[in-house]
């Protein structure tokens, strides 16, 4: 490896702000109202906060790592 060639492209670079942004995204769908001692929401076994956040987590987890090990052929 040269001295002055860095570890990422630019491609690994753009590919691990879209997993940044994915993250982000995800945590933002999970947030929303808790339940208090004044009263029960049950918006906190929605769909979107159980099923499809955690999925939206996950991708930008698993994409995160691809754009990491991403090695540009040729």
């Amino acid at each position: 490896m040269e001295r002055n060639e860095f570890p990422f492209s630019k491609e690994n670079y753009i590919l691990m702000a879209i997993s940044v942004v994915l993250i982000i995204l995800g945590f933002i769908l999970m947030a929303g109202p808790a339940t208090t001692d004044a009263g029960f929401e049950p918006d906190i076994f929605s769909t979107r906060r159980i099923v499809i956040a955690p999925f939206v987590c996950f991708i930008g987890f698993v994409s995160m790592m691809f754009a990491i090990l991403y090695k540009k052929r040729g």
